[in-house]
């Protein structure tokens, strides 16, 4: 489902300029904006593009086992590596790994990520020989690296190395003018998907589109459509405006995020801490401990908080 339109011409033409080489890309926007989304065209539109394209979110991935993740380990690399595990490097090899919420990546991970980067061979866990990878390293971040970089947070070097081409996505509140032919586009997609028959957004569905400030940006929108198609019975597309937020976005986000860090923090208070197993913070929160654990990064929360 690959579409860029409107006020995107100039992410468009980048993508146009950079696909057949075989720069790092370096995606920076919001949450929901398309960066994954991005990157598969960039893959798509490359001489890789019968190879593998591999994605991984730099913030899901438990701390404690993110080289592994990446680079893969041998048997008896740690306590619990029973057999070998070919990591995210090797399995794109020839292709494109997306690296997302690269911005999240522990600092021992980035020192490693840079070596990777300059010498073009990964090391597994436990393993002594180096293996070469041929990768295409597509990285993304809603963070403002420049500034981790002047906090001491993220890596100057591993930043100019993903910064050689800089994609910026704007987001969807200051590109309204794209709102039609995406809503178009995702009423196509899931009308066919979920056997309805709706064809048309109406003037007055697009009105409410047009008048929302979408905090959770292009995603938030094809999620919005998809309920709507669901819905509707005629041709016509129907919103209920009630499914629309009249909040700002940031303030949206800020209401969100905190009564998320909240939950978290009370979890980890009743569970002592720990994460895993019965009783844990993971299990009260109804989550899986990865997904936790990614979640209390982006919050900036430790287990023995």
């Amino acid at each position: 489902m690959t579409v860029l339109v409107g006020t995107l011409a100039s992410v468009r033409r980048a993508i146009e300029q950079v696909a057949a080489t075989d720069a790092t890309v370096l995606i920076l926007g919001e949450t929901g904006t398309g960066k994954e989304l991005v990157a598969r065209v960039l893959h798509e539109h490359s001489r890789r593009s019968r190879a593998a394209f591999v994605p991984v979110n730099g913030a899901a991935l438990v701390p404690a086992l993110v080289a592994s993740e990446l680079f893969g380990h041998e048997v008896g690399a740690f306590t619990g590596a029973v057999k070998r595990r070919v990591g995210r490097f090797e399995q794109a090899h020839n292709g494109t790994l997306f690296l997302d919420e690269v911005g999240d990546l522990e600092p021992d991970v980035q020192a490693t990520l840079l070596r990777v980067l300059q010498e073009r061979v990964v090391e597994r866990l436990g393993g002594g020989d180096p293996i070469p990878v041929d990768v295409r390293l597509v990285a993304a971040t809603n963070r403002d690296l420049a500034s981790d970089v002047r906090a001491g947070v993220f890596r100057a070097d591993l930043f100019y190395r993903l910064n050689v081409f800089p994609i910026t996505l704007p987001p969807l509140r200051d590109r309204k003018n794209d709102i039609p032919a995406l809503a178009a586009h995702f009423l196509s997609h899931f009308a066919k998907r979920h056997h309805k028959p709706a064809t048309v957004v109406p003037a007055r569905a697009l009105r409410l589109l047009d008048a929302h400030d979408w905090p959770g940006n292009v995603r938030e929108l094809q999620n919005v459509i998809e309920r709507a198609v669901i819905v509707s019975d005629g041709d016509e597309l129907v919103v209920d405006p009630t499914w629309l937020a009249a909040a700002s976005p940031a303030e949206t986000a800020r209401t969100w995020a905190e009564q998320e860090k909240g939950r978290i923090r009370t979890a980890l208070r009743s569970a002592n801490g720990r994460v895993y197993g019965p009783g844990g913070a993971a299990q009260r929160l109804g989550l899986k401990p990865t997904t936790l654990y990614g979640k209390m990064r982006k919050h900036g929360l430790k287990p023995g908080e």
